[in-house]
């Protein structure tokens, strides 16, 4: 009886200690993990921003073609076929300038060749009827465009035609030169819209004429139609929502401080704050969902730990890329 007394009560102090040893750890491992939520001396690591005043620029995207901003076909006076061509494709021509000769000649009837004439200054921009070719005159027999005034024609669709008028700025990508940004200014709105694609046609010419620019280039156009300003900003994935309210963690020496904010325009999920902050304020941009107010923080913004001085500010902060990621991303804004 003695021995199973003494059995039994050891068992129970081994028990006890493993208990309490398995507590301890758990606690050790919760408050060491990154993002947990213990209390006490937990530590959460974020990622921070200070908050600038930017422009945010709303934008329709959209497709278009590079063209002359004038060209013309060329028609012959009279039928017949073209007994010569004068020219070649890529030939500057002046205005009044022969490009080809059409034989009328019929059988048993013998008429002076009958010149053609550029009835424009500018390149030979299609290629011209090879000689034998017969033609009418509803025949064309070249194009004559001005290479060194181009344009680019789009179509705007139907929700965004409210928005559209003449000066409104745009950025231009081409096919070849993929890497290059290229500038061009609205400078005529069609006042219809076409019946099958229900959209509307503005034509854009460049800011700068560049060699690198060819009539018949495809572009992707990004066109500024909205500009938002003199309010601070911040991506929405930085915020944390409750209850249908937005709120924000400022950075106060080494904790945080919860402040509700009230939002307004947002573009490419940048978003203005219209109350709740203040420039040059320092936010929580990542780890804020496991934050809570006052809870104690380690900035490692870039890679780097950061400490902040004692009044909440951090000297050699990256300036705030809010308005990069706007200009770079949405469908229909920038």
């Amino acid at each position: 009886m003695r021995k199973s007394h003494i059995v039994m009560i050891t068992t129970a102090a081994v028990t006890v200690v493993a208990v309490g040893v398995a507590l301890m750890l758990a606690k050790k491992s919760n408050q060491g993990m990154p993002g947990g939520r213990g209390r006490g001396g937990t530590t959460f690591s974020v990622k921070t921003m200070t908050l600038e005043k930017t422009t945010l620029h709303d934008y329709v995207s959209t497709n278009g073609e590079v063209e002359s901003q004038s060209s013309i076909e060329v028609f012959p006076d009279m039928a017949g076929r073209v007994a010569s061509v004068e020219v070649h494709l890529g030939s500057p021509v002046k205005k009044g300038q022969i490009i080809a000769y059409v034989d009328p000649n019929e059988p048993g009837v013998r008429y002076v060749k009958n010149p053609v004439y550029a009835p424009i200054s500018g390149s030979i921009v299609s290629s011209p009827l090879k000689v034998g070719a017969k033609v009418s005159t509803n025949t064309v027999i070249t194009t004559i465009g001005d290479i060194n005034n181009l344009q680019i024609s789009a179509s705007i669709p139907e929700r965004y035609v409210a928005l559209l008028k003449p000066g409104l700025s745009a950025s231009v990508r081409l096919e070849a030169y993929p890497d290059v940004e290229f500038f061009a200014t609205v400078t005529r709105v069609s006042p219809v819209l076409d019946k099958n694609s229900r959209a509307k046609e503005i034509i854009l010419s460049f800011d700068k004429e560049d060699s690198r620019i060819n009539a018949g280039m495809f572009a992707k156009v990004i066109l500024y139609t909205m500009d938002y300003e003199n309010e601070v900003v911040m991506p929405i994935d930085s915020l944390v929502t409750k209850d249908d309210k937005y709120y924000a963690f400022v950075v106060k020496g080494d904790t945080v401080e919860r402040r509700e904010v009230t939002l307004g325009k947002s573009v490419n999920a940048v978003a203005q704050v219209l109350s709740g902050l203040s420039e040059g304020e320092i936010v929580v941009t990542e780890g804020q969902t496991s934050l809570s107010d006052g809870a104690k923080i380690r900035d490692i913004t870039n890679g780097v730990q950061t400490e902040p001085a004692a009044n909440g500010e951090r000297a050699g902060k990256p300036a705030d890329n809010a308005e990069k990621s706007g200009r770079e991303n949405r469908g229909g804004a920038r």
